[in-house]
C-alpha cells in the first residue's frame, strides 16, 4: 500500500514541475515578442522619417513618354486664290441695253446670252436686205439659165451676179452686227457681277457683266529662289485660308522653272477643288513641306542643353536625373527632331530641368 502511495506521489509532482515549466516558457516569449515589436516599430519609424527627408529634398519635375512621330519642316510664304478663267464681259458695239437675261449667282455656260443692245434699226436692215437679197438671188438663177441656153449678154449676167454676192455680203455683215449686240459668256462659270442696267449705254471696253469660273481656282504664291531647289511639284502642301478658318492639305501642282529678275522669286501654284466658298483674291499662307522624317522623337528646342562635348536631354529613371547625350536633325517652329541618344518609352523631362544634375534626386510631378 505504501509503494502505491509513493508512485502515485511521484506522478503528481512530475505534473506540476512540467506545468510550471510551461508557463515559465511561454512568458519568456511574450516577453521576447514585445522586444522584437519595439525593435520594428523602431526601424520602421526611422526609415519612414528617412524616406520623408529624401522625398522633402527631391527636385520636382515634369515628363513625356516618348513616342515616335513624323516631323515637317516647312517653307512659309504668303499666296492668293486666283481665277485662271476670270471673264469681263463688255459690249462689242455701243448702244442701249434692252435685255439683261442673267443676275448675279446665276450658273452659265458658254456662249449664252447674257445680256443684249437694242438692235431694232439693224433687225428692220436685215429685214429689207434679206427681201432684197431673195429677189437678186431669183434674178440671178434666172439669168444664169437663160446664159446657160446662150440667151442674153454676158453683160447682163455678169451685173445680177455681183447684185446678188453684195446683197449677200451686206446681209452677213448686218448679221454679224446683230450677233455683235448680245453679250455672250466665254466660258462655264458663275456671273459674279452685273454693272449695267436696262436702258443704260454702253460701249466697248466699259464694264458690264463678269463671270468666274469657280472650278479653276488656284493657290498662287512666290517662292524664294533659295528654295528652288527643295520647292518641287508634288511637295505636299498645307493651305490656310484665314477668312474662311479653314486648312487643306494637297500637293503643288506646278512649280515655274523661271526665276523674276525683278523679285528673284519663282512661282508655285496648288489646283483647288470645285468649291464655291473659294472667292478669287482670298489671302492664303501656304506651308510647303521641304523636309519629312515619319519616325523620329520630336522635342522643344527648349529642353536641349549644350555643353563643349555636345547636346543633352534630361530623363527620368528610377526616381533619379539621367544626364542623356543626344544628336538633334532640322528645327522648326520651336520643335527639334532627336536622331540619336533617345529611345521610345524614355521619360523626357520637359520642366524643371535647368537644374537638375546627374543622379540628382527627382519627383515626377503627377505620379
Amino acid at each position: 500500500m505504501k509503494k502505491i502511495f509513493s508512485i502515485m506521489l511521484a506522478f503528481t509532482l512530475m505534473a506540476a514541475c512540467t506545468s510550471s515549466d510551461k508557463k515559465a516558457q511561454l512568458e519568456k516569449l511574450k516577453k521576447d515578442r514585445d522586444g522584437l515589436n519595439e525593435k520594428i516599430f523602431k526601424l520602421e519609424e526611422d526609415l519612414s522619417k528617412t524616406d520623408s527627408t529624401k522625398d522633402k529634398n527631391a527636385k520636382v519635375v515634369e515628363c513625356i513618354a516618348l513616342v515616335p512621330k513624323i516631323f515637317n519642316s516647312y517653307i512659309d510664304v504668303q499666296g492668293k486664290v486666283d481665277a485662271d478663267e476670270n471673264v469681263a464681259v463688255n459690249a462689242e458695239m455701243g448702244g442701249t441695253v434692252s435685255k439683261i437675261n442673267v443676275k448675279v449667282g446665276d450658273e452659265v455656260k458658254k456662249d449664252q446670252v447674257l445680256a443684249e443692245l437694242d438692235s431694232k434699226i439693224i433687225s428692220e436692215q436685215v429685214a429689207e436686205i434679206q427681201n432684197s437679197f431673195e429677189l437678186s438671188k431669183t434674178m440671178f438663177e434666172k439669168q444664169k439659165n437663160l446664159w446657160e441656153q446662150k440667151i442674153g449678154t454676158e453683160v447682163q449676167f455678169l451685173q445680177v451676179k455681183n447684185q446678188k454676192e453684195s446683197l449677200e455680203k451686206r446681209l452677213a455683215t448686218l448679221q454679224q452686227q446683230m450677233e455683235m449686240s448680245k453679250m455672250k459668256s466665254p466660258i462655264n462659270g458663275i456671273i459674279d457681277a452685273v454693272d449695267i442696267k436696262l436702258g443704260q449705254a454702253t460701249m466697248p471696253g466699259l464694264s458690264a457683266i463678269r463671270v468666274v469660273n469657280l472650278c479653276s481656282l488656284k493657290v498662287k504664291a512666290e517662292v524664294s529662289e533659295s528654295y528652288l531647289a527643295k520647292v518641287k511639284k508634288g511637295n505636299e502642301v498645307e493651305i490656310i485660308l484665314p477668312d474662311l478658318q479653314d486648312t487643306l492639305r494637297t500637293k503643288i501642282s506646278y512649280a515655274a522653272k523661271v526665276i523674276s529678275p525683278m523679285t528673284r522669286t519663282f512661282t508655285v501654284s496648288v489646283n483647288l477643288d470645285c468649291i464655291k466658298e473659294y472667292d478669287p483674291n482670298m489671302i492664303a499662307i501656304l506651308k510647303i513641306v521641304e523636309y519629312s522624317n515619319p519616325k523620329t522623337f520630336v522635342v522643344p528646342v527648349s529642353i536641349i542643353q549644350k555643353t563643349g562635348s555636345g547636346e543633352f536631354v534630361f530623363i527620368a529613371e528610377n526616381n533619379k536625373a539621367k544626364k542623356v547625350k543626344v544628336k538633334t536633325g532640322k528645327i522648326y517652329s520651336g520643335k527639334t527632331e532627336v536622331i540619336e541618344g533617345l529611345k521610345e518609352g524614355d521619360k523626357l523631362i520637359t520642366a524643371a530641368y535647368l537644374d537638375l544634375a546627374d543622379g540628382m534626386n527627382i519627383k515626377v510631378s503627377g505620379l
